[in-house]
Formats: C-alpha cells, structure tokens, sequence
C-alpha cells in the first residue's frame, strides 16, 4: 500500500471514530416540527421527499396544502398510489394574488387549520406536511398563537413538516430544524415557465 494510501486511511479512521462518538452521544428521540422557508426552489419538494420516506416505512402522511389551489402535481399523483396510508387535502383558493379577496383566503386557511388540527391530534400520523404554512401565517389569515400551540400539543413522537417563504420567527424559535433555501439563480429571470416534473 502506498504512503498516500496509509494516510488517507489512518485519517478516515480518525475521521470514523470522531463520527461514531458524536453519533453514540444522542440519544433524544422525538417528534421533529421541521420548517423550509427562504426565497429558493424546493421548500416543498423537499417537504414531499420526507413524506416519500416515511411512506417508504410503511407510516401514515398527512399533506395539507395551504394557499394553493387544486391543481394536479406530479407529486400529488405519485403519492396517491400511497392512498392507504396517505391522506392529501389541497385546501386553498389559489395564491393570494389570484383570489385577490382576504375574507375567502382566511376562510380557506381557517377550513384548512381545522384539517391540519384533525391530523395533529391523531397519534397514527407519523408525519404531517404543512405545505405553505408560512405563507398563510405571514399574511395572518390565521392567528400564531394558536397554530404554535397546536403545533406543541401534538403526539410526542409526531413530525411536522412546514413550508413556505418568510417564516414567523416564532415558528423558526419553536422548530427543531429549519432549512432556508437560498436562491443562487432562477430559470424564471430568463423566461422559462413552468414545466411539468419541475414546477408541478
């Protein structure tokens, strides 16, 4: 074996014993309230790949889509062969611009919490997708306190998962991970619309 070798492997042994340590030291298990938020690509794409995961472990997912409205996704169809352990609500009227009314947007997300409270109460669910969450929260079409209390009374091994841009700093203090999605460049800002299998 050559000199370059030996090292490589004499560090990644170093390396393995430093990561088995850290990894031996936790020991919490818990239900993790998870938020994707920033300007970038991707918050709910990835909120969908976490579902697919627990799906994959034979768990029940609860999606409930906030401010979008009932268009069909590729994600949306894929899952739905899930349906026995999967349950999606699509329950907003469109993004705020297009409905352009706030007492219909607030009576579709207050519609929409009352599901989400339902998934929220029922110990079964492993995980439950809060799909724009923030969104509605930023545009306070529903009251933080309650979504935050919600969000804690929750089964103790449940996992939520929240997205959407601007974040409540409330929710981002409560949560056990936050990811923001940074956006480096767009497709958009050179008139690419949307396209099947990337956008929906």
């Amino acid at each position: 074996m050559s000199d370059d070798a030996e090292h490589h492997r004499e560090k990644m042994r170093k390396r393995k014993d430093v990561q088995d340590r850290e990894v031996a030291s936790k020991t919490v298990e818990k239900g993790l309230l998870m938020v994707h938020t920033g300007p970038g690509k991707g918050k709910s794409t990835a909120a969908f790949g976490l579902a697919l995961r627990m799906l994959g472990h034979g768990r029940r997912v609860v999606v409930v889509q906030f401010i979008k409205g009932a268009w069909q996704t590729g994600e949306r169809d894929a899952l739905a062969r899930f349906d026995d352990r999967l349950a999606w609500h699509t329950m907003g009227e469109g993004f705020t611009w297009e409905t352009q009314d706030r007492a219909r947007d607030v009576a579709a997300c207050e519609a929409a919490w009352a599901v989400a409270r339902s998934a929220l109460a029922d110990p079964d669910v492993a995980l439950v997708v809060l799909d724009e969450l923030n969104i509605a929260l930023r545009y306070d079409y529903l009251p933080l306190d309650r979504v935050l209390l919600d969000l804690a009374s929750r089964p103790a091994m449940q996992h939520v998962v929240v997205t959407g841009r601007n974040a409540r700093p409330e929710l981002v203090e409560a949560a056990d991970l936050v990811t923001e999605m940074a956006l480096v460049k767009h497709h958009f800002k050179n008139g690419v619309k949307s396209q099947q299998g990337i956008e929906f």
